[in-house]
């Protein structure tokens, strides 16, 4: 009898710890998504150096749709004299012959930037490539300051990204997305979450390590 109740009282207080750290992991994913929703809308553009514009795929020599969107935004900027140069940033898609920066740059040059004011990072397959990539010719070309280009919801872990690559930083999120559903954004907002989070948890693992 007594075995039973103990059983039964140690089984309870595991489902309670069990119950609170899902609450615990529930509300610290709530945050996270709140803090990045939040910050989508923080807008610092000024004057620059460059223009980063963050990678997004291109298909078959053109730039896709959303990074299109990228790069009409940092056109403007361009054209607004807030950056004197755009970096366009992105690899070599599977299948493709020239890089997703080389595709937009030629998107920028139909959109009247002159070519010699548009920058190549072409190595890079993730966010935090293009940023640490785009940093090496940012320090070629002595640019001490840039304005951080990509669609809203991408820009709280962008932003932190950058700040690791050691550049000096503003965000200038697009002002239209081609994510533009409620259900488009909830996708969107979703995998932005995971990344952040997990981009997150490696800093403090890599800083552990350092230790």
């Amino acid at each position: 009898m007594f075995f039973v109740e103990d059983f039964v009282s140690s089984t309870m207080k595991i489902l309670k710890k069990i119950i609170i750290l899902i609450v615990l992991v529930i509300c610290y994913v709530l945050a996270n998504a709140g803090s990045i929703y939040i910050y989508s809308f923080k807008d610092e553009a000024r004057s620059a150096d460059v223009a980063i514009v963050l990678g997004a795929s291109t298909y078959n020599g053109h730039a896709s749709p959303v990074y299109q969107e990228r790069i009409n935004h940092a056109v403007v900027l361009y054209n607004k004299h807030l950056v004197k140069k755009i970096i366009t940033t992105g690899g070599y898609g599977k299948g493709n012959p020239v890089s997703d920066a080389y595709n937009a740059k030629l998107y920028a040059i139909s959109q009247g930037v002159p070519e010699d004011d548009i920058l190549t990072e072409d190595q890079s397959t993730v966010t935090l490539e293009n940023l640490i990539n785009a940093k090496k010719i940012m320090d070629v070309y002595n640019y001490k300051m840039a304005l951080i280009v990509s669609d809203p919801l991408h820009m709280k872990r962008a932003m932190l990204q950058a700040k690791d690559a050691g550049i000096t930083a503003y965000t200038s999120p697009t002002k239209s997305s081609r994510y533009r559903t409620r259900d488009t954004k909830f996708k969107f907002l979703k995998r932005e979450v995971i990344n952040y989070i997990g981009y997150k948890w490696y800093r403090l693992f890599k800083s552990l390590i350092k230790v």
